[in-house]
């Protein structure tokens, strides 16, 4: 049976949680969610998702919101499918890996939010962004990415030598980074960086997504 994941695919939190059904090989059905006339704020779907955002999954009938915490939730469910460690069991490697599930919320969705508040979310609303504002946000996620080669300049991935969820959590905010004409993560002033980004992005499971969109 598939999980029926409520939302649309150009939400990257959709993406997400499409991205890792792929990696654990899990079928899934995009119930669309017709958010312009506004039913992500009707009674029906705010009793799935009270804050009335997408996604929501509904997996045989266990409801789950909240994109990181669905993709956990697939993992360990379907531990058995697909490419496995991706939540480490070790309780060091699990801690590592916690950190950095925590530096991708901390240090790089905030700075992507920031921009697509400014490049995005703006032109929908048909408003001017503030260039100053971009130009501010940039600057800190330089340094937030300086950070980001020190630490992939030692491991192949943020939490290790091993794929894990804290990687993938990453690919559809850094798509949107693409999307909005930033290639950031393609600089060769950051190999390492580069390098990552490039295995993360080529993976069979996102391939598959950016085919889609």
């Amino acid at each position: 049976m598939a999980i029926k994941i409520y939302g649309v695919l150009l939400s990257t939190a959709v993406q997400r949680v499409a991205l890792v059904c792929n990696e654990k090989n899990v079928p899934y059905e995009i119930i669309p969610v017709d958010m312009k006339n506004g039913a992500h704020k009707e009674p029906s779907f705010l009793k799935n998702h009270p804050f009335g955002q997408i996604p929501y999954i509904d997996d045989d009938g266990f409801i789950l919101y909240e994109s990181r915490a669905i993709a956990h939730y697939i993992t360990k469910q379907y531990a058995s499918q697909g490419t496995q460690g991706l939540i480490p069991t070790d309780v060091k490697e699990e801690a590592i890996y916690e950190q950095a599930i925590a530096t991708e919320l901390s240090h790089f969705d905030s700075q992507v939010t920031g921009l697509a508040m400014e490049r995005v979310y703006k032109k929908y609303r048909n408003l001017e962004s503030d260039e100053a504002k971009v130009a501010e946000v940039l600057a800190t996620f330089n340094t937030k990415l300086d950070a980001y080669e020190v630490i992939l300049g030692k491991q192949r991935y943020v939490a290790g030598d091993n794929l894990t969820l804290a990687d993938l959590n990453h690919v559809p905010n850094g798509h949107m980074l693409k999307r909005m004409g930033f290639d950031i993560l393609d600089s060769e002033t950051r190999p390492n960086v580069a390098r990552w980004w490039k295995d993360i992005t080529s993976r069979p499971s996102w391939v598959a997504i950016v085919a889609d969109l």
